[in-house]
């Protein structure tokens, strides 16, 4: 199973990969991250009792375009699994169908109505450091261990 470490300027989240679950997401996450994509990103949007959005590229400082719209310059397909969105859950974020790329969120708690919509590809159970999150905290770093 693939783990991920993602630094943040609240601390550590420890990520559990569901390779065998959402394994396309999960090789492009793992992709984004080794190649230092996440580093320095915004949580962008964060909603209270709901989840912490990050992975944009024009949270980097000094980029241009909006927050919120920027992607890795390519489209991947969802992959709906069994996995439900709960507290802790990591999942791709979209604008529509097979619309995602590198913005992730993480779930503060269960969002049902999420469930079969998003692809939910990992998990976390450092939900004191999500739930400290605030908009336009940093992610440091993501490393990728196997």
């Amino acid at each position: 199973m693939t783990r991920a470490i993602m630094e943040t300027d609240k601390g550590t989240i420890h990520l559990e990969l569901f390779d065998k679950d959402a394994p396309n997401t999960v090789k492009n996450f793992v992709d984004l991250a080794n190649k230092g994509f996440y580093d320095g990103l915004a949580f962008h949007r964060v909603i209270p009792n709901f989840m912490v959005q990050g992975g944009c590229p024009n949270t980097r400082e000094g980029a241009s375009g909006m927050p919120g719209t920027g992607g890795p310059g390519y489209k991947i397909n969802c992959e709906i699994n069994p996995n439900k969105h709960q507290a802790g859950s990591l999942s791709m974020a979209h604008a529509g169908r097979n619309t995602g790329g590198s913005q992730f969120f993480i779930c503060h708690s269960a969002q049902p109505h999420l469930d079969g919509v998003h692809t939910v590809f990992g998990k976390t159970e450092d939900m004191n450091v999500v739930n400290a999150i605030r908009g336009n905290d940093r992610i440091l770093s993501v490393k990728i261990e196997a």
